[in-house]
């Protein structure tokens, strides 16, 4: 067992911040994309904590994009995340599922935590350029928050995908033990009785910062309880209920972000003139009608899943802006049609890595190329979000209207 990973040095935040729109957020992703695609097979077969990958996101500013515009905070938009998070998906998964997660998480304060909370929490954040790792999604066993002399301790052990190993603060779901209540626990990670320890045995997703953390009676103030995570609607509103498709939103982003991603490598792989079967002399995979094929309905599947993905950023958009307004009948409409989006993603993510491999041939068994890593991102992740369980949500809402469950991103 290991400590926290430290986190780097950080630049000192600006005395002004200037306001920045949709436009320069993606020239910023995309060149962050092409700086993480030049080294990203070396990176990802190295398996590393991303220290250093966190620390070029710090230095682009796409830390703190969606904190509140001020010192060290853009205050972009969540269409402006979401497409953030995707673009950083096509050149490496991991770390758009680290950004996505780190996003989400970031903002929890102002999903669950009172007004005073999610202010000073976004200042925080954005002043010190935080990076958020864990995540609220429940386990079992869950983490416990006990009632001590000295006020709550928390207690237990589990994993969590991404984040936890270059966190600054983590966020994470904990049961009063004495009300079994879920709460969502804010803890710094350098206090005294948390332990970390990487996943070193995963086979995807090894870039994004995933890995196992021990509390043991660590102190947990009254300002470090964000609020309920209760799935009962008479204690969860509506507007804390969006948090769920929000976030699963992310996810939705990172699997087309991965889908786009494989397809535009194996294409510049394609047009460099190579050929998967070797069919006859003169030909290529310009010309070969099963090569072709799988190109015309692996782009027809990501296509359709971006438009599905569009609706729902619509609906999650409309969600937004009806704030304390928002009923739950609108939150199930808006958590159905991300249900929808994901399962669109996560079928586009899996079936364009894995049939990319058939275009590319044996060649694509290659660990110089790397192209499996998108395969094993893509299947790593949707082992956390099971399309099973989206599919069954939408059905009982089609077909008798029943509200999605309150299911919050792993």
């Amino acid at each position: 067992m290991c400590p926290a990973a430290a986190a780097p040095i950080r630049p000192a935040p600006p005395a002004e911040t200037v306001a920045h729109g949709r436009a320069h957020w993606l020239r910023v992703a995309r060149e962050a994309a092409d700086d993480l695609a030049t080294d990203t097979v070396v990176r990802e077969q190295a398996g590393k904590a991303p220290v250093d990958e966190v620390s070029r996101l710090r230095e682009a500013g796409l830390l703190t994009l969606l904190t509140p515009a001020g010192p060290g905070g853009a205050g972009a938009d969540w269409d402006t995340a979401y497409a953030v998070v995707r673009e950083i998906s096509t050149a490496d998964g991991a770390i758009g599922q680290l950004l996505g997660s780190h996003y989400f998480l970031s903002w929890s304060a102002r999903f669950f935590g009172d007004p005073a909370t999610a202010l000073r929490t976004a200042e925080h954040s954005a002043a010190r350029q935080w990076c958020w790792g864990g995540g609220f999604a429940p386990q079992d066993p869950s983490l416990t928050l006990t009632r001590t002399s000295r006020g709550l301790a928390l207690g237990g052990r589990q994993s969590y995908p991404a984040g936890v190993l270059v966190a600054d603060r983590l966020a994470v779901r904990a049961v009063r033990e004495d009300t079994g209540e879920p709460l969502a626990v804010v803890v710094d990670p350098a206090r005294r009785g948390v332990a970390v320890d990487a996943a070193g045995d995963t086979f995807g997703l090894r870039l994004a910062g995933g890995g196992s953390v021990e509390f043991d009676d660590v102190p947990v103030g009254a300002d470090d309880v964000l609020g309920s995570l209760s799935e009962d609607e008479d204690h969860l509103v509506p507007r804390a209920a969006l948090a769920a498709p929000v976030g699963r939103l992310f996810s939705v982003q990172l699997l087309l972000g991965m889908a786009e991603g494989v397809l535009a490598e194996v294409r510049e792989y394609s047009r460099a003139g190579h050929r998967p079967w070797q069919p006859g002399p003169s030909a290529g995979a310009h010309d070969d009608p099963q090569v072709l094929t799988a190109y015309g309905e692996l782009t027809v599947l990501a296509r359709s899943a971006s438009a599905l993905c569009d609706q729902a950023l619509d609906a999650v958009r409309r969600g937004l802006e009806r704030g304390e307004d928002l009923t739950y009948d609108e939150y199930a409409d808006v958590s159905a049609l991300v249900s929808m989006a994901e399962t669109a993603a996560s079928r586009a993510a899996q079936e364009s890595a894995t049939r990319a491999l058939d275009i590319v041939g044996p060649r694509s068994a290659s660990a110089r190329l790397g192209f499996d890593r998108f395969w094993r991102n893509a299947r790593t992740h949707t082992l956390y979000e099971p399309v099973a369980h989206r599919l069954r949500d939408v059905g009982d809402y089609f077909l008798n209207g029943a509200h999605p469950p309150f299911v919050l991103p792993a």
